[in-house]
């Protein structure tokens, strides 16, 4: 019995729509991720956060759908982030539940993502607010919100889905331990005998974290500490350097942050205390790799800030450093979204040779930094004076903060003497995390916020993003290992190389051609404006038949000449615009119908096959 064309078709429709229902039920949880950073599966260290989560998690995720119907970027990244979030969900087993909300004008989702502080992004006069963000909530109904998510910090989007994921399933407050030689805390100012009030960076860190402050007299570190901050540390005692070397040897995480001359001391200005303020915790350091002057200061001609001098006058301060978005690595966390970070009198971190550690470095000078004597530093007041001691010759990168990781051995050959302590001597250490950074001045307020009172309370604005790092490396270290593990993928959007690569070409190729032309352009509006100058005794400009008819015919010539430069380039775009169509014509549709070719050749090769 013969079956019909149509009757085939239709067999065939019924059959394909019943296998794709069928694969869905059966492979819903199947995925395969074939892009080239997996930027559609989760790391192992999101995995691993997933895992710790004790009670369930909602997932509020509200975009503006009918909003933003012909914003392609976003409408694309949106897809990007949702489909990221449902990997959280299908990994998650049950303990995390998503929520997809369109937020549309005046209804009660848009009132919710309100609520939750959503940022509502305005697309141009007179269209709805477009919504793109998150909201988390936990059995505690605690809170946590991502206001908008930027397509330009997609790089970081797992790792900050991943730390608000974190957070939820940890609501406890990061506990920070701080030792700190330094009088952050405020006090009075032994050269004005009046009370300065405490730093902005320590009120912030007091806000946001679970802070104790551990005397340089003790002996040992409280317990359960997440993060060790170490300020401009001096004079610690052999107990306490033991117990900041064990700390860090058990997995412990530190924030150091060291100097070799701390000019933001209000002693430092005194000629007996100048230059011998240095912070002290080199015995630690070797072991991890790295070794910090304490004799030498940066000096750095290109990213001196300017200052006023007491004259009245503005001059740059070689000691005092702007450092901007090409000094920070755009790989890490802690950097990667930061503008400019200023301090002074840096030190110069030494990577040692024979370290075991990996050490990735996050703040650098530029190449025209050198190094200074920080006696000779200390010791100078007029600015324009560190142009003497700046030694040309010996220019280059300087790297002045860096991530410490891996595994280290000890300082220590064993618990010193007179120490009781019932804690194992930790030998080696496999999981060593510090970030190390060789200066405290940018701590101090001057370098990075301006303060004003508003009505008797007091206002800081920052100018400046030195608390933000503080507070990005305290929250990168504050997470657990898994969360540390996280960095970028890789970025969703792909380019077209070829087509960037022709770009390059088509653009060399008419870029000769329009410089010749307006080279020719040029002279011949010299050659007019030199025909004419010149007047008659009445100011009236007085012509020949002969110049009149010269005129003319540069004016004709000048005339062509713009006329064949607009078309050099109007033709670099539409070649430009030709060579892209060209090549998404062959990837969308000769691809497809030569696929179609194959099947139909595989097909009747088959059929001969058979018939035979």
């Amino acid at each position: 019995m013969k079956i019909s064309n149509t009757l085939t078709y239709v067999l065939l429709a019924v059959l394909f729509f019943a296998l794709v229902l069928l694969s869905n039920q059966i492979f819903k949880s199947a995925r395969i991720d074939l892009t080239e950073n997996q930027v559609y599966s989760l790391s192992d260290g999101s995995k691993a956060i997933l895992t710790q989560i004790d009670e369930p998690i909602n997932l509020y995720f509200f975009f503006s759908d009918k909003a933003s119907e012909g914003l392609t970027t976003i409408r694309n990244y949106a897809d990007r982030v949702e489909s990221l979030l449902k990997e959280y969900e299908s990994a998650a087993n049950g303990k995390i539940k998503l929520h997809l909300i369109d937020p549309e004008p005046f209804s009660e989702a848009e009132d919710q993502a309100n609520d939750y502080g959503l940022t509502a992004a305005s697309a141009g006069m007179g269209t709805d607010p477009i919504y793109l963000g998150l909201a988390g909530t936990n059995a505690l109904d605690d809170e946590k919100v991502i206001g908008f998510f930027d397509p330009q910090k997609e790089q970081f989007l797992e790792y900050e889905l991943s730390q608000l994921i974190y957070e939820l399933s940890e609501p406890e407050a990061v506990k920070v331990g701080l030792i700190s030689g330094i009088a952050m805390t405020g006090g009075q100012n032994p050269m004005t005998g009046q009370f300065d009030p405490p730093w902005t960076i320590y009120e912030q860190i007091q806000q946001l974290y679970d802070v104790e402050t551990i005397d340089t007299s003790s002996d040992n570190l409280p317990e359960e500490l997440d993060v060790l901050m170490l300020i401009h540390p001096q004079g610690l005692s052999d107990n306490l350097l033991y117990a900041i070397d064990q700390f860090a040897l058990s997995g412990g995480k530190i924030l150091a942050f060291v100097d070799s001359h701390h000019e933001s001391d209000p002693m430092a200005a005194m000629s007996g205390m100048a230059g011998a303020n240095g912070s002290d915790i080199n015995p630690l350091l070797q072991p991890w790799g790295v070794a910090v002057s304490s004799n030498d200061v940066v000096l750095d001609a290109a990213l001196g800030l300017d200052i006023r001098t007491q004259t009245g006058g503005v001059t740059k301060h070689l000691g005092f450093v702007g450092l901007q978005k090409s000094q920070f690595d755009a790989e890490d966390v802690t950097t990667a979204n930061l503008d400019s970070i200023n301090g002074a009198s840096f030190a110069a971190i030494d990577l040692l040779p024979d370290a075991t550690t990996d050490i990735q470095p996050l703040l650098y000078s530029s190449e025209y930094a050198a190094s200074g004597n920080a006696m000779s530093y200390a010791m100078t007041r007029d600015p324009e004076q560190f142009f003497e001691q700046y030694d040309q010759s010996q220019t280059g990168v300087k790297i002045l903060a860096v991530r410490i990781s891996g595994a280290a051995g000890s300082a220590f050959d064993a618990v010193p003497e007179g120490l009781e302590t019932d804690a194992e001597f930790v030998e080696q250490g496999e999981q060593l995390n510090v970030i190390l950074v060789a200066d405290t001045d940018m701590l101090s307020d001057r370098f990075w916020v301006n303060k004003a009172n508003f009505f008797g309370q007091a206002i800081a604005t920052p100018f400046a993003d030195n608390g933000a790092f503080v507070t990005n490396a305290i929250e990168n270290l504050g997470g657990n290992n898994a969360l540390i593990s996280i960095r970028s993928r890789g970025t969703f959007a792909r380019p077209f190389d070829k087509v960037e690569a022709l770009t390059v070409q088509a653009e060399a190729k008419f870029r000769e051609q329009e410089q010749a032309l307006e080279a020719q352009l040029a002279e011949t509006e010299q050659q007019l404006a030199e025909l004419q100058t010149g007047s008659g005794e009445d100011g009236l400009m007085v012509l020949n038949a002969e110049q009149q008819a010269a005129i003319d015919s540069f004016m004709d010539k000048k005339i062509e000449i713009r006329k064949a430069l607009r078309d050099v380039r109007h033709q670099l775009d539409k070649d430009i615009e030709q060579l892209g169509t060209q090549l998404k014509l062959i990837n969308i549709i000769v691809a497809p119908i030569l696929l179609v070719f194959v099947v139909f050749g595989l097909r009747r090769t088959f059929r001969v096959k058979g018939a035979a």
